[in-house]
C-alpha cells in the first residue's frame, strides 16, 4: 500500500518529467501513469482515513479509560480520606472513653484508698485499746510484784 504522500511525491514527478507546450501554461503528460496515481490515490485515501479514525478512536477510547482510571482514583481518595476522618472520631471517642475509664478509677482508687484509711484507723484504735488493757494488766502485775510478800491485798 502506498501512503497518500508517496502518491502526491510520484504525481509531482511525473508531472515534472512532463513536456511543456510550448508558449502556454500546459503540459503533456502520460495520461495512463497519471490515471494510475491517481487510482491508487482513490484506494490510499479511503484506507487512510479509515486507518486515522481508528486511530481517533483508539486515542477516545485511551482517553475514556484514563478518565475512568483518575475517577476510580479520585474515589478511592475520597473513600480513603472519608475512613481517615471516621478513624479520626473513633480515636477521638476512644480518648473519651479512657478519659471517663481513668476518672472512674482514679474515683474507685480514692474511695478504696479512703476505706483504707479509715478501716486501718479502726484497727489502731482497736489494737491501741488492746494495748491499753495489757498494759494496765502489765503495770497491775507489776504492783503485785512489787508488794513485800506476805501482806494481804490492799483494799
Amino acid at each position: 500500500m502506498n501512503s497518500i504522500f508517496h502518491l502526491i511525491d510520484r504525481l509531482e514527478r511525473l508531472l515534472g518529467e512532463s513536456w511543456g507546450v510550448p508558449l502556454s501554461a500546459y503540459r503533456v503528460v502520460n495520461e495512463a501513469d497519471f490515471l494510475d496515481v491517481i487510482d491508487q490515490m482513490r484506494t490510499a485515501i479511503p484506507q487512510e482515513i479509515k486507518q486515522g479514525e481508528r486511530i481517533t478512536q483508539e486515542k477516545e477510547r485511551v482517553i475514556a479509560q484514563a478518565q475512568e482510571e483518575a475517577d476510580r482514583i479520585v474515589r478511592l481518595a475520597q473513600e480513603e480520606a472519608v475512613k481517615l476522618i471516621d478513624d479520626h472520631d473513633i480515636v477521638k471517642i476512644a480518648e473519651q472513653r479512657r478519659t471517663t475509664i481513668i476518672e472512674r478509677a482514679q474515683q474507685e482508687a480514692e474511695m478504696l484508698k479512703g476505706g483504707a484509711d479509715a478501716y486501718a484507723h479502726e484497727v489502731l484504735l482497736s489494737l491501741d485499746s488492746q494495748l491499753a488493757d495489757i498494759l494496765t494488766t502489765v503495770r497491775n502485775g507489776l504492783v503485785s510484784l512489787d508488794k513485800p510478800q506476805g501482806q494481804p491485798p490492799a483494799e
